[in-house]
């Protein structure tokens, strides 16, 4: 079994489900006594949400890539970002570490191409909806076509998950909203939505939606289990 190195914090609502769902994996596959070999380490997300507020995505590069190292020093095999927005930080991890690293969008893309679904939708923060670094791989690597939410729902979208998510904060007005904002996205055809937020598995669930959700914490998560046993 390889040993995971966890970049995680960001929030640890999502980093607690990340280390459940990888030994839980661990375990159905080992036997009831196996629990995965990990190193973790996790970010005050304070720190890191002040410096995506303001912008700062050289000094965000420079954390992770810090975060990626220590990891590697302390015994890691392959990398998990446990967020997807944190991902636009991984082309500086890949080029200043040796450690393979599992991108977010490549399990997500291919459980939803082996479904059948081409024309997909993305709920995530805003830099994950609106920026290229996570849509650009899903539609240039897997050849699918992302929708995203309209400009007031994106912005509602993200109010929720930095103001109510990553705090434990679960409100049933906000389910509510995240059901109309998804209701408007299959209304414009599309045949799945990408949770593109660690955090969103905490709020909505399949009764949410009249079409399949993809949690991209499980799916990542589930594919970590698959690296570090193969």
């Amino acid at each position: 079994m390889k040993t995971l190195g966890l970049i995680g914090g960001m929030s640890w609502e999502s980093t607690a489900e990340y280390y459940r769902i990888i030994n839980q994996g661990v375990r159905a596959c080992l036997g009831p006594k196996a629990s995965a070999k990990l190193a973790l380490w996790s970010f005050d997300f304070a720190e890191i949400a002040a410096l995506q507020a303001a912008g700062d995505w050289p000094a965000l590069d420079a954390l992770m890539v810090d975060a990626a190292r220590r990891l590697e020093a302390a015994g890691a095999e392959a990398l998990v970002i446990c967020t997807n927005t944190m991902h636009k930080c991984a082309p500086a991890i890949a080029a200043a570490c040796q450690l393979p690293l599992l991108h977010i969008a490549d399990p997500t893309a291919q459980a939803l191409k082996a479904d059948g679904h081409t024309k997909v939708a993305l709920l995530g923060t805003a830099f994950t909806m609106e920026q290229a670094f996570y849509r650009a791989r899903l539609e240039e690597q897997h050849g699918l076509e992302v929708l995203i939410p309209r400009a007031e729902d994106r912005a509602e979208v993200h109010r929720v998950i930095y103001e109510e998510l990553v705090a434990g904060r679960i409100e049933d007005t906000s389910r509510e909203a995240y059901r109309a904002v998804i209701a408007r996205l299959v209304a414009r055809g599309a045949t799945a939505i990408i949770l593109g937020c660690t955090e969103i598995m905490l709020l909505v669930g399949p009764e949410d939606s009249p079409v399949p959700l993809y949690d991209t914490t499980r799916l990542h998560a589930e594919a970590a289990v698959a690296a570090a046993l193969a």
